[in-house]
């Protein structure tokens, strides 16, 4: 029974083959896109060149690679390949793998198991995959487009090295198309803007877009089709991925620029021309808030409120009475103030997060909870500020050692105006406290 999940056991199919699977690469370099991992300094060529390659989990979304950059792992490190799917596979099937792996360990071959969707394996599942992958029976790579951090059991990330796939880009894109062309023997019969929409349809999904290629060429036309004759065409096929066929991510682009613009009219137009286009109205209603999150932040909090609320009522309502209800946000959205200070200090305190590591909090915010911990200085010198003067006691929060940084710098507009008056308030306490 394992056999059915051994790749080793499949035999070279026959007849007609997915453009997909006649261009899976045949070896790493090949593969487009992933260079953050693949590239010369990327972690999966350090561990390659240093033969210690440990048990993976790749997060990403679909069609980005996963699956082949698990199988060309396999050869690069002479393991036995084994493919499974958590979708169709139970405890029965799971232990036939693991015991087929230990005796080819036996006779000296290890074996890389590679899980796809391993995210939908419950925890005892899981827990089962420890052991194998502790004594050295199985190499394990598992695929998931969920957070591992929320899916996978603490066990399992423990034992392996998360690897972030990302989206194919445009350009990784045109290159694989380039790539499907040379393979099919004739150029896409598209004019360059339709080329261009073609790509976009993809949504970074290689998969998807071979797939759309393949269709593609497949039509009987003498002359080049333009964006618009493209959109007519693949208007069903471009709405299961979320595409309504009228230059989405164009469109989308707009309205959003319109907004961040100040410009209602201009973003009421595009909002119009996504829903004439078919476009999902919740897909609009998740990215007006983005937008009130991104672009107009704290310069007006209740722009975030506002869209949340056209969102629910939309829901309530549905198509096209809610609608109404979007179109009141995009117009609030377009004329609030905007800043993105919110943002950038966001951003900014990833950085620092990331740069300082695991360095502790100063012992002075710390609870003490035991008498140790009193002991080891937990607490000590933790000024209330609610019995300071001014209700603000001016003492260092950032880690020992680590200057104090400033993120946030709120912009002369909206009620940021009003934070930037506290910013300056506590700086200009805390320089008294310090002097």
């Amino acid at each position: 029974m394992a056999d059915l999940f051994d790749s080793g056991s499949v035999p070279e199919p026959s007849g007609h083959r997915p453009l997909a699977d006649r261009l899976r690469p045949k070896r790493l370099a090949d593969v487009i896109g992933q260079q953050q991992i693949l590239g010369p300094e990327g972690p999966l060529t350090v561990m390659l060149a240093s033969g210690s390659l440990s048990s993976l989990i790749f997060w990403g979304p679909p069609g980005v690679g996963k699956t082949t950059i698990a199988r060309l792992l396999a050869d690069e490190t002479d393991l036995h390949f084994v493919q499974i799917s958590a979708i169709f596979s139970g405890v029965p099937e799971l232990r036939k793998v693991f015991e087929a792996a230990r005796i080819r360990r036996q006779n000296g071959q290890g074996t890389l198991l590679f899980v796809d969707e391993i995210h939908r394996f419950n925890k005892a599942q899981q827990d089962g995959f420890l052991p194998h992958m502790e004594d050295g029976t199985i190499l394990l790579v598992g695929a998931t487009t969920e957070n591992p951090s929320f899916e996978l059991n603490a066990a399992v990330m423990s034992r392996s090295q998360v690897m972030v796939l990302e989206r194919l880009s445009l350009a990784d894109l045109e290159l694989m198309a380039q790539r499907a062309e040379q393979e099919l023997g004739r150029s896409l019969p598209l004019d360059g803007p339709a080329r261009a929409a073609l790509l976009e349809m993809a949504d970074g999904d290689g998969r998807a877009l071979l797939n759309l290629v393949e269709q593609v060429t497949a039509w009987n036309v003498e002359d080049t089709l333009d964006s618009g004759a493209l959109g007519a065409r693949l208007m069903r096929r471009a709405a299961q991925y979320d595409k309504s066929g009228d230059g989405h991510y164009n469109l989308i682009s707009a309205l959003h620029k319109s907004v961040r613009g100040s410009d209602p009219d201009a973003a009421l137009y595009w909002f119009a021309r996504m829903l004439e286009g078919g476009e999902d109205p919740r897909f609009l209603a998740r990215r007006i808030t983005r937008m009130a999150v991104e672009d107009i932040g704290l310069a007006d909090p209740q722009a975030q409120a506002v869209c949340l609320q056209s969102w629910q009522t939309y829901e309530r309502l549905g198509s096209p009475e809610g609608e109404l209800a979007l179109a009141q946000a995009v117009a609030y959205l377009a004329l609030a103030p905007k800043s993105n200070a919110a943002y950038v200090a966001y951003k900014g305190a990833r950085k620092a997060a990331k740069e300082t590591g695991s360095a502790p909090p100063p012992k002075h915010i710390l609870n003490a909870a035991t008498g140790m911990m009193k002991d080891m200085g937990y607490g000590a010198g933790y000024a209330y500020d609610h019995d300071a003067e001014d209700g603000f006691s001016g003492q260092d929060y950032f880690p020992e050692g680590m200057a104090r940084a400033q993120f946030y710098a709120p912009v002369e507009r909206g009620f940021e105006r009003e934070l930037g008056k506290r910013v300056a308030y506590f700086a200009k306490l805390r320089a008294k406290r310090d002097g």
